[in-house]
Order: C-alpha cells, then structure tokens, then sequence
C-alpha cells in the first residue's frame, strides 16, 4: 500500500507557525542543507518546527520517508501524535530487528538506545529511501560512545538530518554525530547551530514563561558511617561530600523539610489556579521509593491522589496523557519527565532530586516554561544549594558543545548523571547510597529564603518561618503576571519587607530586643550575601565561584567564609560590589 503523502496546505492552516518557526523554516528551505542544527528552548516548538519541516521536503518529494530518533519510549509516542496531526503517519512501536513496518507509513519513531543495538538494520532502512532524519535531542548522540557510533553508522547515508536541541550541550572529548564544529576564540573548537531560538528571545516573544524559582533553606542533621552527627544549614558554603548529604537529608521523605515544601508548593498552586484554574504541579524525584512517599505527602496535604509516573512501569506514558488532559493538582515523577514530555499546564514545580548539572536543571525547568495565556509564570521550587541557586540565575545563558576540553568537576558531575539516567527510575540499591557516601538523615527543617527572578533576589534580608506572613508575601502572589508586573511587585514586597525591619529596630529598646538576631543567624544572612554576589559575578564575567571567593580572600584577608567574621563577610560583600560598579562605569 502507498501511504497518503501529507496535506501540505491543510498542515500549514492549522498550524500557524511562531515567527522563529517561520524563520527557520526559510532559512532551511533558503539553503537546502544536508544537515542542519536547530537549538530552541523547551517549550519553543521544536515539535512544530522539525514536522513543518518534513511535511515540506515530503510535500515536494525531496524524500520518501522520515526517521524520528528520540530518547525515550514515551517520546517516541508523543512524536508519533504529533506527526499524526500533520498529517505524517508515524510507527512508534517500530524496532530495528522486525525489518518492515506497515505500508500506510511513511516513518518510524526510534530510540536512541534502539539504534545503537542494531545500527546496521537501521542504516539499511536508510539506503531504502530518500529518508529525512529527525534527531531529537541530539545532544544523547554523545551519552554513550556506542550511542553516538551507532547514530553514524545507522543515518550516514540518510539523504537529510535535521537535529534538534533545547538543552546546554557539555564539555566532551566526543564530537556529536552530524554537528558541524568551528574553533572558539581560545582555539577550541565548539558547535555550531544553525538555528538558535534562546529562553531570552522566547520570553521576549512570550512564547514561554517566566520562572519565579523559590529557594528554601533549613538545618539539617544526619549521621555518618562513624557514627558522627552532623549539624549543617542547607545553602551555607560547605564541601562537596557534605552539600550533597545535606541536601539528601532535606530531599528524605521521613523528614520536615520536604513536607514544608510541598505544603508551600501546593499553596502557590492554590494561587495559581484562582487566575489558571487547571493548572497543574509536578515533582520530580530522584528514586521510586522518594516518589511514591511524596504522593503520599501531597494525599495528606490535598486530600487527593497525586499521579505517581515510572517509567518501568508499561502504563506510563498513559498516565502522563491522563494528567495532561484532566485538572489534577499533583503529578510525582523520577527523571522521565525531566526532558521533552509535554504537559502544557505544568504551573509549578518542586525540584525535589539530587541530580545537579545544567543539562539535567535545564531540562527539568523546561517541563513548566510552556506559554498557554499570556501573563502566566511558572514558579519552581527548589533546595537552597548554591549550584542550584546559580543554574536559577544563569537560566538564560546558552551554551555550545566544547570539544577537547578537560572541565574537572564538570565531566565528572556529567559521567555521573548519564549513569543516573541509564537507571532513571530504579530505586537507589545499597551500592547506590555507598556511591553518594556514607548517611543516616536524622532530622530536618524548612526556612523560606529567597525568590530569583530575572536574574534578581528577593526577599534575602534573613529567612522566614514556612507558613509566616514574610512567606505569603511571595507565595500568594497572583497566577497571571506579566514580567514587568511581577518585578515590580517583588521590588514592592522587597521594599515593604526592609521597611518592617527598620520600623521594628527604629521603634525602641524593646523591639530592637524583639528584632535582634543570634551570632549564627547574623553570619549565616552574610554567607548568603556573599553567596549571591559571587553568583551575580559568575553570571556576568564567567568567573568561576570558587576562583571569586579566593580573589576575595587576597584582597580582605581572612579564612574561608564558612569561619569568617562578620567584619570580614561585610569587606568582602563591599569588595565585590566595587568591583561591580567599577565594570558597569
């Protein structure tokens, strides 16, 4: 059977293409290239953009038949309904071993694991036709070695390839296949796209939203192997090993943190909903047991269940599209729904997984940046650690692929996350806990601190009880904003705030007694001053966090900030605000 070529003109009326869309599409059509790269943003429309593409090239007979190679089983579904509305019929459940599909397709949908265990059968299947190859997230080309030798192998004679990314590529000694490389001016070579549609531009165009992203911090308390206790304050600039035990300790479903902050996340979906009344909230968790025991959480928080997706399990994807379509409050996911998956109505969101690199925060964002109505923001609520709090700040930064370039903890941090990925879903064995170290979480507590919007703090003058009036402020801020609206209210809330505390200090002996604040709590605002400024720094010249901090020490003296004094953190604080002034002039 030949298969019903798709309706170009019908497909081009019912989708009006955005103006990047449009754009690139000219661009392609302008220069016919073998392989083109086209670097959007989540929520973007890349979709939209790569089947307009093929709708075009089948329309005009320039190829036969379309591949789709997408990083998950679920993703393969969601292009096939896509494709299907373009009118390109898409066989999802295709696999390289079964040879032929049926005759009233004109593609198929793979993986990229698929490919790399039957490359030869795949590149067969190419030679057979004109095909165009859609490679979605590219950037998986260079997981795994075989991955990407895979990908070669299958789509070298691919007669088109057209890949796709929205998420910041790393640094790797393997180039992706397909993408064109051209030397920075350091003399490393780095990707080219070309096309490239950033969250800047997006937001810019209201094509997606803007975040507000709520820091919580606390104190944590956890046991190691030795038998030792540990006391720290999530967010206070401390080693490797003991930032990430804290935070496991915060992320523990047996502890108070975790349950402040889905109570509060569940309060600004309240919000939310009186303006968006189906929007929805999701959290991502970093194992099985985690995600079944914070939909356990939000049943007591709402009185109703939450919708708990693993990926093993075979009704997964049903469950995403049941979500997407229904007005349900709460959807629990490990990393599966990080990248790709479309739930438009995602409004919130509870970063609630141990995963922390760019590539992955990036993509977990992406899940609730989508633009429905304009003036509707997303609001993602995160741990208090400062790699976290720096992706927040740096959202609208890309980045290419380096080639050939040793990043120390950066190739580690990504080595580790594609073992993570691999076993996305599985419960963490005792090998797992072994691996993040030694650890008995023992207590814990949640402090809101601060809002980042824009590239701006709100609300750091010192952290607040959950559920304080100082936390409603920024919680109960309404649903449909538009960006300039949303940051003058929280410039309002910030003034307000800072005018109650010197009101209190300004009203007497008595209130200043009331106001004062211990040694501790004192340092720990300080730390986070510094903190941020460092960040804003980073953010502004590239600097690395930790190189600013010891720039810092030469000039003012003293020890590292966990054990400085007051008087050192605030010469410091001064320090790098001069230096800040001193570029803008």
């Amino acid at each position: 059977m030949t298969p019903a070529w798709p309706n170009r003109a019908a497909w081009g009326t019912a989708t009006k293409l955005r103006a990047w869309q449009q754009a690139a599409m000219t661009q392609y059509f302008a220069d016919l290239p073998r392989d083109f790269l086209a670097v959007a943003t989540p929520g973007a429309g890349k979709t939209t953009f790569a089947l307009s593409v093929a709708a075009e090239l089948l329309g005009r007979r320039m190829v036969d038949r379309v591949t789709i190679v997408a990083p998950t089983e679920h993703l393969k579904l969601q292009w096939a309904e896509a494709a299907a509305r373009a009118g390109i019929p898409i066989d999802p459940t295709y696999s390289a071993g079964q040879g032929k599909t049926s005759g009233e397709f004109l593609g198929v949908a793979v993986t990229y694991a698929g490919v790399a265990v039957n490359p030869l059968a795949m590149r067969i299947r190419t030679e057979r036709f004109k095909t165009l190859v859609i490679l979605d997230e590219v950037h998986h080309a260079g997981d795994a070695l075989s991955w990407g030798d895979g990908i070669r192998e299958a789509f070298e004679p691919a007669a088109r390839r057209l890949a796709l990314t929205g998420t910041p590529f790393r640094s790797d000694a393997n180039p992706i296949p397909f993408v064109t490389y051209a030397p920075g001016g350091d003399g490393i070579p780095r990707s080219v796209a070309d096309y490239t549609y950033g969250y800047a531009e997006a937001l810019r165009d209201h094509v997606v939203r803007p975040v507000l992203f709520m820091a919580y911090s606390g104190q944590m308390t956890w046991r190691t192997r030795a038998g030792d206790e540990i006391a720290a304050h999530l967010g206070e600039p401390l080693t490797k090993d003991l930032t990430s035990q804290a935070l496991r300790t915060a992320l523990d479903p047996q502890g108070s943190w975790i349950p402040s902050v889905l109570q509060a996340a569940d309060k600004r979906l309240s919000e939310v909903r009186r303006h968006v009344p189906d929007a929805g909230a999701l959290v991502i968790a970093t194992d099985q047991d985690s995600a079944r025991s914070y939909a356990k959480t939000l049943r007591s928080i709402t009185g109703e269940p939450a919708t708990v997706v693993l990926s093993d399990e075979k009704a997964a994807s049903k469950k995403i599209q049941k979500f997407a379509e229904s007005d349900s409050r709460w959807m629990v996911a490990v990393r599966m729904v990080s990248e790709g998956v479309d739930v438009p109505r995602l409004a919130v969101g509870v970063y609630a997984t141990t995963t922390s690199t760019p590539l992955f925060f990036a993509q977990a964002v992406g899940r609730f940046v989508r633009a429905r109505t304009r003036g509707e923001t997303a609001s993602v609520f995160l741990p208090s650690v400062p790699m976290l709090l720096g992706f927040a700040s740096e959202l609208e930064v890309a980045r290419d692929h380096v080639l050939g370039k040793k990043v120390q903890d950066e190739d580690d941090i990504f080595a580790a996350e594609d073992a993570l990925m691999a076993q996305a879903n599985q419960s963490e064995s005792a090998s797992d806990q072994e691996a993040l170290g030694p650890w008995e979480a023992l207590g814990s507590e949640a402090r809101f601190d601060r809002v980042l919007f824009d590239g701006g703090e709100f609300g750091h003058a010192g952290e607040v009880h959950v559920g304080s009036e100082e936390e409603m402020d920024f919680l109960g801020i309404p649903g449909l904003l538009d960006p300039d609206q949303m940051r003058d209210l929280l410039q309002q809330r910030q003034a307000e705030r800072a005018q109650k505390q010197r009101q209190q200090k300004a009203s007497g002996p008595a209130a200043e007694t009331v106001a004062e604040v211990s040694t501790h709590e004192q340092l720990a605002i300080l730390r986070r001053e510094l903190n941020g400024l460092v960040a804003a720094w980073h953010h502004r010249t590239g600097q690395a966090h930790g190189v600013t901090h010891n720039r810092l020490r030469k000039e003012c003296g003293g020890p590292a900030a966990a054990v400085a004094t007051a008087d050192q953190l605030r010469a410091r604080i001064d320090a790098i605000r001069d230096w800040a002034a001193r570029r803008s002039g």
